[in-house]
């Protein structure tokens, strides 16, 4: 359905990024922010389904910077090789990704991002610091949100986890409840990963009620 394109960030970094068009005049713009798996087919499969929607999508590859064309799946050695090359980006860089991203993409209308695992934390991180271009943001279980919820969103921001998640604890999710009162937080039953349909801990139910939420808060915030 989509495309493949380069973009140049504000530090001459270039980075790949899969486009996604909507069949109509857009409504609007969404960054789909990876997991740690890289832009993979899944990811290229949500910016699809947003564009289906209406918005004109993009899914930067953030890990270009340590390794291009990294795809990884779900099993296997994949997860921990995945972890290693996260563990070498830097944060304020990868916010230079998702602003190039959000700019390549701003002629549709406002632009917002959604991010799952790694791209959830990403998210609130685009919120906390008003990445710009940003216009609203969506987290999916992103493991990082705990360590710096007192960090205050400078744009409507939603997050969701599950409430049987393997790496953040309901312990961390009400830590983030308590730091961020005006924050919309949904807690599924379901775990970590509950929105990829290539994962076995994917959950139809909560995904589907997970993404009809960020659907109406994108249709709020992004027209």
């Amino acid at each position: 359905m989509g495309e493949m394109t380069t973009l140049t960030c504000k530090d001459g970094q270039k980075i790949a990024a899969y486009v996604a068009a909507p069949a109509g005049a857009p409504q609007g713009a969404v960054v789909v922010l990876q997991e740690i798996f890289g832009a993979n087919q899944h990811i290229r499969n949500v910016a699809d389904l947003y564009a289906r929607e209406g918005y004109l999508a993009i899914a930067p590859s953030l890990f270009d910077r340590v390794e291009p064309g990294v795809e990884l799946g779900y099993t296997g050695d994949d997860p921990k090789r995945g972890v290693a090359i996260r563990g070498q980006t830097e944060l304020a860089k990868t916010l230079l990704d998702i602003e190039a991203a959000a700019d390549a993409v701003k002629s549709a209308g406002k632009v917002g991002v959604v991010g799952y695992c790694w791209g959830g934390t990403l998210a609130f991180a685009a919120a906390a610091s008003a990445t710009p271009g940003v216009a609203a943001a969506v987290g999916y279980y992103g493991g990082g949100i705990a360590a710096m919820a007192d960090k205050q969103p400078q744009i409507p921001l939603m997050l969701h986890f599950g409430e049987t998640d393997h790496s953040i604890s309901m312990a961390d999710v009400d830590k983030i409840k308590a730091a961020q009162a005006g924050v919309p937080i949904h807690v599924y039953p379901a775990g970590h990963g509950f929105n990829c349909d290539e994962r076995a801990s994917f959950h139809k139910d909560s995904a589907d009620l997970a993404r009809a939420r960020t659907l109406e808060f994108f249709a709020k915030n992004l027209r």
